[in-house]
């Protein structure tokens, strides 16, 4: 093909790739084809214009093979006349449309005096809709006024198509020699790199994808919000223990034995080991006492007064039995407790500013915004005096970072904080407040068994980690995005994350 269209255009241009197709016997995507390869190393120049076209629809093309239903029952007649129920029979779904074109055309005729018998009144006829439709399919087109009636049996329809014009490029020569990609030893030897045609670079192609593994985007969205975190003076704390137990998770922080939280249908309870090994008893003595009267010889380093709680407890009897059941965590306030608990025990009270950013494991009922294990996201501080003011600073300070300034509090109830916020931020997109996290002070029924003095306080929010992360990556269903429904092609393609700071 390539070497028709060069050897054509030295003579002239080709004004129609269409008909140059059909006058050489060629396939026209062939052609196109080989223009564009011609015309990316120069060879040729190619203007596309636009046509109005018809393509024969499935049943035209079956009349173009068969021939037309007139023609079709009009050859079933016999030269003695034939029956109706005759030409029905051979003809079958074409006979309706076949005879009553016949009549049309006065090819045939019905004697009903010889009780509608069929006869032939055309001693011989031309399938003109056939020859039209074969025309048709060469590229030729009928009178207006056949092409009209086509269009009403709906024997073609409308196929725009596009030509080309084709003259000579800049690098035009009547024969196309090969463009070497590299320079090899055999064109320095023989001197032909001087004359040797070269591809040219193509500095916009990508390269090779790397064979390599990609972040998640959970990963990326966790790295910012680390770093924001560090920025801010936070610790981190150790939170690769996916297993505690029932005291860290729930005991420690004053959260009822008989609360719905602990029940199998919101905690994943672990059969083996299904006891822990280890709990601080002297720890466990004022926990024990604290739920049950309020009242515990707190002590320690740091408050050798040993000054009273003035709480009333849950006036329940608690069982250690219940403590010592080992779950898979269903927050990292589990960790922060045991954080706090040896932050106590130090001989001096010192602040601290801590953090932590891992899974949590809830039996929660699977949808589009639920799973049964999530990433927390956890800041805490503990200090001398601090108040609810101190606690809604560092909130807005922390959200700050994240390019959320419109923030809103809304008291609720947490069975380890007093008191407890809500966090909303305005949503410009949905036009209403979001709730974006939660929020409080730990009550000094966990903090006193540990041993801290009366005057110190702990601060402490907490929100997920894969709400943000859907809202940057604008995916809807939380199963898309963590989970075994995971499409690889998004962790490949994902882009990086930069929040707001």
């Amino acid at each position: 093909v390539e070497s028709v269209i060069l050897s054509t255009l030295q003579g002239t241009e080709i004004q129609n790739s269409v008909e140059f197709a059909r006058a050489n016997s060629f396939d026209h995507q062939a052609v196109v084809g080989a223009l564009k390869s011609l015309s990316s190393d120069g060879f040729v120049e190619m203007v596309a214009e636009d046509h109005e076209g018809w393509k024969l629809t499935d049943e035209g093309e079956e009349y173009a093979t068969k021939g037309s239903p007139e023609a079709i029952v009009y050859s079933l007649v016999g030269a003695d006349g034939s029956d109706k129920d005759e030409i029905d029979k051979l003809a079958g779904a074409l006979a309706k449309v076949g005879l009553s074109q016949c009549m049309q055309l006065k090819w045939l005729r019905i004697d009903k005096e010889k009780g509608g018998k069929i006869f032939k009144e055309a001693s011989s006829v031309v399938d003109s809709v056939k020859d039209q439709l074969v025309a048709i399919k060469a590229g030729t087109l009928p009178a207006k006024a056949d092409l009209d009636k086509l269009k009403k049996r709906k024997l073609v329809a409308p196929a725009n198509y596009k030509s080309y014009k084709v003259t000579k490029g800049a690098s035009y020569a009547p024969t196309r020699s090969k463009a070497a990609a590299d320079i090899t030893m055999e064109m320095m030897m023989d001197g032909s790199w001087r004359t040797q045609r070269f591809k040219p670079y193509n500095f916009d192609a990508l390269g090779q994808d790397p064979a390599a593994g990609r972040l998640h985007p959970l990963l990326k969205v966790r790295a910012q919000f680390r770093e924001i975190f560090l920025e801010m003076g936070f610790e981190e704390m150790p939170t690769d223990r996916f297993v505690e137990s029932s005291f860290w998770n729930f005991d420690a922080l004053f959260q009822p034995q008989a609360h719905p939280a602990r029940d199998m249908q919101d905690t994943f309870f672990i059969k083996d080991p299904a006891k822990t090994l280890t709990t601080p008893p002297d720890y466990v003595a004022k926990v024990k006492s604290t739920h049950e009267r309020g009242e515990c010889a707190t002590g320690g380093p740091q408050d050798p007064a040993a000054t009273p709680i003035g709480s009333l407890g849950y006036r329940n009897s608690w069982s250690m039995a219940e403590a010592e059941k080992n779950l898979l965590r269903t927050h990292t306030t589990a960790i922060s407790a045991q954080m706090l608990h040896r932050l106590a025990s130090k001989d001096k009270f010192e602040p601290k500013k801590y953090f932590s950013i891992d899974r949590v494991f809830r039996n929660e009922t699977l949808d589009a915004t639920h799973l049964a294990e999530f990433h927390q996201i956890e800041g805490l501080v503990v200090d001398k005096n601090l108040a609810l003011g101190d606690l809604m600073g560092m909130i807005q300070a922390f959200f700050a970072k994240l390019g959320l300034t419109e923030i809103r509090f809304k008291p609720t109830y947490n069975p380890y904080t007093e008191p407890s916020m809500e966090i909303f931020h305005w949503h410009h997109g949905l036009n209403k407040w979001v709730e974006i996290g939660n929020s409080g002070m730990f009550r000094p029924e966990m903090l006193r068994p540990m041993g801290f003095p009366e005057d110190v306080s702990c601060i402490a929010w907490g929100l997920s980690l894969e709400r943000p992360t859907m809202i940057l990556y604008g995916i809807d269903n939380i199963r898309d995005l963590f989970g075994h429904k995971v499409d690889l092609s998004m962790i490949k393609t994902n882009p990086i994350c930069r929040l707001v700071k």
